[in-house]
């Protein structure tokens, strides 16, 4: 029987320099070890003390970076297509999607949600929340529409992009979304309409799960993070 790796994985610290940071990235790949099911050390580095010891490990490298069996791997995405082929079934479970659609679902969300808040005209602003909503509005209709194994008489109710599980579009996607909700309705005092059924649940569904809320920065420390970059409306 082959023997568990040793996996360390490095993520950004929080202002208070040990819990979690805010770092979506982070995130992603805490969640896709969590749901592998392996054993595996977190370490959170402080940014404002980064230890001599880790720009000897990573010179150069950007947080987070996984070490897998002594071996160094820097790169968000390779390191998601890395542990999804050496972390495979029978002994692991399967994360990658059964759908591709599912892959890209939401992805300009974060984009449109940045534009929206960083802008200052009040004069721009409806403009902006009109495009952050129809890329809201998207991901809504791409969660209600059934899947090709989900009976296609009426509108899907699973409870994940690609069914009722997690999978890795959902790491991706989640934690991006998390700061999405928090800063803007920290901010803006705008919150996701409940007439987004699809998306609220989707929402509902991942803060149910271990996986996403342990892995998840506090809502303090996101709106911390979000202080400087978020511009006052004049």
């Amino acid at each position: 029987m082959a023997a568990e790796p040793k996996i360390e994985l490095f993520i950004k610290a929080s202002d208070d320099g040990e819990s979690i940071g805010n770092c979506p990235f982070s995130q992603r790949l805490f969640m896709i070890l969590w749901l592998k099911r392996v054993n595996f050390t977190i370490n959170t580095v402080d940014m404002k003390r980064y230890p001599d010891m880790l720009r000897e490990i990573a010179p150069g490298s950007q947080l987070p970076f996984l070490i897998y069996n002594g071996e160094l791997k820097t790169d968000n995405n390779k390191i998601e297509e890395f542990l999804e082929e050496v972390l495979s079934p029978p002994k692991y479970p399967k994360l990658d999607v059964r759908y591709k659609e599912s892959r890209t679902a939401g992805d300009n969300i974060f984009q449109r949600f940045s534009a929206y808040i960083k802008n200052p005209l009040i004069a721009k602003n409806q403009t902006l929340e009109k495009l952050f909503l129809k890329a809201l509005l998207e991901l809504e209709n791409y969660l209600n529409t059934p899947l090709p194994h989900e009976d296609s008489s009426r509108p899907s109710e699973r409870l994940f992009l690609d069914g009722n599980e997690l999978t890795l579009a959902d790491c991706n996607l989640l934690p991006k979304l998390y700061i999405v909700k928090v800063v803007c309705k920290h901010y803006r005092n705008f919150t996701i309409p409940k007439q987004l059924r699809g998306l609220c649940r989707y929402l509902e569904s991942a803060e149910k799960r271990e996986e996403f809320m342990n892995t998840c920065p506090n809502e303090e420390e996101i709106k911390l993070a979000y202080k400087n970059v978020v511009k006052t409306l004049v």
